[in-house]
């Protein structure tokens, strides 16, 4: 009898340690790790960044070059698509296949477009190798955030999320005018030839650095069927979105049937997200109250800013009567200074319980900003730049807050797709914003110039018709204002759950995973034994026996099991 009671109880003991030791092959991450995985993520960010900024100054040399100017509008629209539908794929596919391989293959999909793009004969085959370019840089962005989610806990993670925001900055400065002078003085193939070496050096940091990143060992499938359908359907409304206006009016049997194809797409999505076994996007992720806000505050956030990147050039000049060159200048306060608003958030989340605060006042700030250009649209030039500044600064600081309470949400394993969700549903937002601007716009002067050409003929038209300039960029402000309300009330309705990790200055490395051994040994046994009857019973006896590895072990158990709940 007594020799076999420490029998039976020495499976019990040992029963959770070969769980525990397969979802963690690797040695816990150092400071010296996480820096090198950074960084790499840094370079990788940098060069989609620049991307996106360094093209469009180039473009008119481009249809000079090729003789085509009809078709330039796609060299910008062919990568915008492509990244943005293939984003949420991405998220999926490194929670089934890691960040790592995911990640190499981002950014070698990312330069073979960028050799296909600077070897390109004619306007087809450029277009071609930018759609190549937006599929692998596509998965960057996103790839990179999730990544961050596997290395430093939700609490420290906005101040690293908003440090990745200053490749941006550089980017959004620096692009335009380096797009300029290489398409001007040397060719505008040099643009993509540019990203070749660059992309060679953020692979290899990721190659080498990524080996030791956590992974959080999981079964999937791919559902296939659902992501052609969704890819389908983003695809066809992105189409009707960019051609509405500048290649076919908003009100014409071309748009009408984009729209209505899509939203059919759409609806056999939604149907299908309800038969398949593991559907492409989780009903568990799309169900989640903090996903639907915090995707709906930095959608429509991004959404406003934007819009107001893209027109704020026009109005300087229309309005200010600046160059197209001041007009840019002009613009830098917004682009730059969302990072200082990211990393003020972002280090508000270590220490404040209620780290929302820092997001709703800046909100606040945004929209009370705008809300002045509104009533005086025409006032002097250093006012705007005032007035933009601010509304840089109250837009970063939402971005973080919105990104980490969305992955703190959601179980370690579902962490990808979440991400790659989020930045979908967040460019299909904004895109629409900006349509809904531009055709604001649109409606108030009658024309706008098409994609690569200069706002001159846009000028004459409006100068002869004797309209006030001042004036009709009033609703366009008054537009991006209603989604900066939009934004703050999706922060004010998220709610607002408890971070992981310590509230210290320190950086808080994730060396396993987020949850602590207690909470990850937890999750696996609820696996095993899901059973509603044992939920107590584990409550009672894992936290007295594991209370030791985590500080709260009873509150962390109860997080666990309702994150459980939902899986």
């Amino acid at each position: 009898m007594t020799s076999s009671s420490p029998k039976s109880n020495k499976p019990a003991k040992a029963e959770p340690k070969p769980s525990l030791k397969p979802s963690n092959p690797h040695a816990p991450l150092t400071k010296a790790d996480v820096r090198k995985i950074f960084y790499g993520l840094m370079l990788g960010m940098f060069l989609s960044a620049l991307n996106q900024t360094i093209v469009a100054t180039a473009l008119p040399t481009i249809g000079r070059d090729f003789g085509d100017f009809e078709n330039l509008s796609w060299v910008i629209i062919a990568y915008l698509l492509s990244s943005t539908v293939v984003s949420p794929l991405y998220g999926k596919l490194s929670d089934i296949h890691g960040r790592r391989a995911m990640m190499l293959l981002a950014i070698g999909l990312f330069l073979a477009g960028s050799v296909v793009s600077a070897a390109a004969p004619d306007m087809a085959l450029l277009i071609a190798g930018r759609t190549l370019q937006g599929i692998g840089g596509g998965g960057i962005v996103p790839l990179t955030q999730t990544t961050i989610a596997d290395m430093i806990t939700p609490r420290e993670r906005g101040r690293y999320q908003a440090y990745m925001g200053t490749s941006w900055i550089v980017a959004g400065v620096a692009g335009p005018a380096l797009g300029g002078i290489l398409a001007e003085y040397l060719h505008w193939s040099v643009i993509f030839w540019l990203n070749v070496p660059f992309g060679l050096i953020a692979a290899l940091l990721t190659y080498h650095a990524m080996k030791r990143l956590p992974r959080h060992e999981r079964p999937h499938q791919l559902d296939i069927v659902g992501a052609a359908l969704m890819i389908a359907a983003a695809t066809l409304l992105l189409i009707a979105l960019t051609s509405g206006s500048t290649r076919v009016p908003w009100i014409s049997s071309t748009i009408f049937v984009l729209v209505l194809a899509a939203l059919a797409l759409s609806l056999g999505f939604v149907w299908w997200l309800r038969l398949a076994p593991e559907p492409f996007l989780p009903l568990t992720v799309l169900r989640n109250p903090v996903m639907r806000a915090g995707t709906a505050a930095t959608s429509w956030m991004l959404g406003a800013v934007l819009g107001l990147t893209v027109y704020m050039p026009l109005y300087f000049q229309v309005v200010h009567k600046l160059s197209a060159t001041e007009a840019g200048l002009a613009l830098i306060p917004i682009v730059v200074m969302t990072t200082p608003g990211s990393m003020v958030s972002g280090r508000s989340m270590m220490h404040l319980r209620r780290y929302k605060i820092s997001a709703i006042v800046g909100a606040i700030i945004a929209i009370a900003s705008l809300t002045v250009l509104c009533v005086r649209p025409a006032m002097p030039l250093y006012g705007v730049i005032i007035v933009l500044t601010l509304i840089g600064f109250g837009a970063g600081t939402v971005y973080p807050v919105a990104t980490v309470s969305i992955q703190n949400a959601v179980p370690a394993h579902q962490v990808g797709t979440a991400t790659g969700a989020m930045n979908f549903f967040r460019a299909l937002a904004s895109t629409l914003a900006v349509a809904i601007m531009g055709a604001i716009l649109l409606a108030g002067l009658g024309a706008m110039p098409e994609r690569g050409t200069g706002v001159e003929l846009l000028v004459e038209t409006a100068g002869a018709a004797g309209i006030d300039m001042a004036a009709v960029f009033r609703f366009v402000f008054v537009a991006a204002d209603i989604f900066l309300l939009a934004a703050l009330a999706a922060v004010l309705l998220m709610e607002e759950r408890p971070l992981r990790g310590p509230a210290t200055s320190a950086p808080a490395v994730a060396p396993e995973a987020p949850p602590a051994p207690a909470e990850l040994m937890l999750s696996r046994v609820l696996r095993e034994r899901g059973t509603s009857g044992k939920r107590r019973y584990l409550v009672r006896t894992v936290s007295s026996k594991l209370g030791a590895s985590c500080k709260n072990p009873r509150s962390n158990i109860q997080s666990t099991l309702a994150l459980n709940s939902v899986d």
